[in-house]
């Protein structure tokens, strides 16, 4: 009788490229590699390669380094992707992994979906189901075409799971799994009480402040929005700390926008920094999908300046309200979501999905190794 060797590890490839992918990552990569069976390697895109929007969250929340970094940033959406894929193929074909991980809805997603999917790896979607219903947004074309070429989807809550039941994506390959931003800021909330000091370097007030940001193309790209966004929220009857992403800031000076001194510009922070923001905040606004989440997490209200999200279940229960850049909607909006004192909790699982994301692509990796 032929007895099959054992294996006794397999080699994951996880791509990165964005804030909310590092942040996740952060979850993750610990359980994986306390699995002692899975060998990880980290591959940054290059797709936020400013330093505030990337390296120092590798740094502060002690994320392995990046075995590859493919620097690729910069350009269009097609460009970018494109770039990727390539560089990501010959990443995969000099490692040989057994998976490829991937996390949310970014071109860096897609990108090594593509490459993992004609390659025949085994490839898993974490954060899988989300969807905006609006196809003019990249991240839903994005997260979309990464569900339908995925091995295993695991899903942040039992409304994503429903969602990829209605597009045929069904049964073991699912798991709704929880999401792993929970874990993080389970996992940093008391770190950033305790040794951030970005209240103070601000000369901020615990809940004397309304935190905002904004990137997104179709926000930050057209002036007359972005003038009136930042005018409604410059006459709100507290101040409002803006922290400025690169591509706004570039706008800004662009379009020569001068802003209320009501609104404290601010480089982008660190995730510690971010969190305490968030904790002492009266009100989130924010066309960030994390962003809403983490607000969410953090007990504090959010007001969405998108007309659509892919976290539709925070719109349902009231912690989350939509305003596209309706000035009026705006207002009403900050008005009534500063007088919120708390928010429902319990929608994306314990706390504990990277630990179990991770036993079960260890066991879904034996089964495929098999095969």
């Amino acid at each position: 009788m032929q007895i099959k060797n054992r294996r006794t590890s397999f080699k994951v490839i996880t791509v990165v490229g964005a804030r909310p992918q590092f942040v996740k990552a952060a979850a993750l990569s610990p359980s994986l590699r306390a699995t002692k069976m899975i060998d990880e390697i980290i591959v940054h895109t290059g797709q936020h390669f400013d330093h505030s929007m990337s390296d120092i969250f590798f740094h502060e929340m002690n994320i392995p380094a990046p075995t590859v970094n493919l620097g690729v940033g910069g350009g269009t959406h097609g460009q970018n992707t494109g770039r990727m894929i390539e560089g990501l193929e010959k990443v995969f074909l000099e490692h040989k992994p057994d998976g490829v991980l991937v996390y949310g809805d970014t071109d860096s997603t897609l990108a090594a979906s593509i490459a993992a999917s004609k390659l025949g790896l085994y490839l898993a979607h974490v954060e899988a189901g989300l969807r905006s219903f609006r196809r003019a947004m990249p991240e839903e074309i994005n997260r979309v075409l990464t569900d339908h070429v995925s091995d295993v989807l695991y899903a942040p809550s039992a409304h994503a799971v429903e969602l990829l039941a209605k597009e045929g994506i069904s049964g073991e390959k699912v798991v709704n799994a929880g999401d792993v931003m929970f874990d993080v800021v389970n996992r940093f909330s008391s770190v950033a009480k305790n040794s951030s000091n970005v209240l103070e370097r601000l000369c901020l007030h615990p809940q004397g402040y309304n935190l905002l940001t904004l990137h997104r193309k179709e926000n930050v790209d057209d002036p007359e929005i972005l003038r009136r966004v930042l005018d409604v929220i410059g006459v709100s009857r507290q101040p409002t700390v803006f922290l400025v992403h690169p591509r706004t800031a570039k706008m800004l000076d662009h379009f020569e926008i001068n802003v209320s001194p009501l609104i404290q510009l601010v480089e982008p922070v660190g995730y510690i920094d971010m969190i305490r923001l968030i904790q002492n905040c009266s009100v989130v606004l924010t066309d960030s999908g994390g962003l809403q989440k983490e607000a969410y997490f953090l007990g504090r209200p959010c007001i969405t300046l998108r007309d659509e999200t892919e976290w539709t279940e925070l719109v349902d229960v009231g912690a989350n309200i939509l305003v596209g850049t309706d000035p009026i909607k705006i207002e009403k909006a900050v008005e009534s979501m500063i007088s919120l004192n708390s928010v429902p909790y319990g929608i994306y699982g314990q706390g504990n999905a990277a630990d179990l994301i991770s036993q079960d692509l260890l066991m879904r990796l034996k089964k495929f190794g098999e095969n």
